[in-house]
């Protein structure tokens, strides 16, 4: 049996479940709303505030899907009540971030600024003019906008220009040296 996906997930006060019969599973509380769809080997229920995922054999991909749907409802939950940030830091001469209205504006060594609208379900705030935050309800959209900024200027080794996520480390590259004739 899997080891995350018989842990059952406790639903705070103010966190409503609807289960629904085709197992679609919508997760609502203070922040806002989320649902997921899940296969009909893997059943979900809740009883006494707390949200159990069993599965009902142990063919196929079942064993792994049943702590992946587990681990799914609980970001869903954590979600909807205290939400996710990812932090980015910007490192660079004259690389800076800019706010304009519902997206981000970011000068980052290209001959043009980069821009990133918001979605749905995401909003950016500039903490300082190299420090961005992203922050969301959904776990997997927040990191996937937060990796996607990243991506336009990945980190350089050699000085360690680029985007970087808050407290990453990234491994600095000795440069050439002046050998010996």
């Amino acid at each position: 049996m899997s080891r995350i996906g018989r842990l059952p997930v406790a639903v705070p006060k103010g966190v409503t479940v609807k289960i629904s019969a085709d197992n679609v599973v919508t997760v609502k509380g203070p922040l806002g709303e989320l649902s997921q769809k899940f296969t009909g080997d893997i059943a979900v229920k809740e009883e006494n505030g707390e949200i159990i995922v069993t599965r009902k054999n142990d063919d196929g991909q079942n064993p792994a899907l049943h702590g992946l749907y587990r681990a799914l409802i609980f970001n869903m939950v954590k979600g909807v009540t205290a939400g996710y940030e990812k932090v980015l830091v910007i490192a660079g001469v004259g690389y800076k971030a800019a706010k304009q209205g519902n997206k981000i504006v970011l000068n980052i060594g290209y001959s043009h600024p980069v821009e990133f609208e918001e979605p749905k379900g995401v909003t950016f705030n500039i903490n300082a003019p190299t420090e961005i935050s992203v922050k969301g309800i959904s776990k997997e959209l927040v990191g996937q906008t937060a990796a996607d900024i990243k991506a336009a200027r990945p980190v350089e080794p050699y000085h360690n220009y680029g985007i970087r996520y808050k407290g990453e480390k990234v491994v600095k590259k000795e440069g050439k040296t002046a050998g010996k004739k």
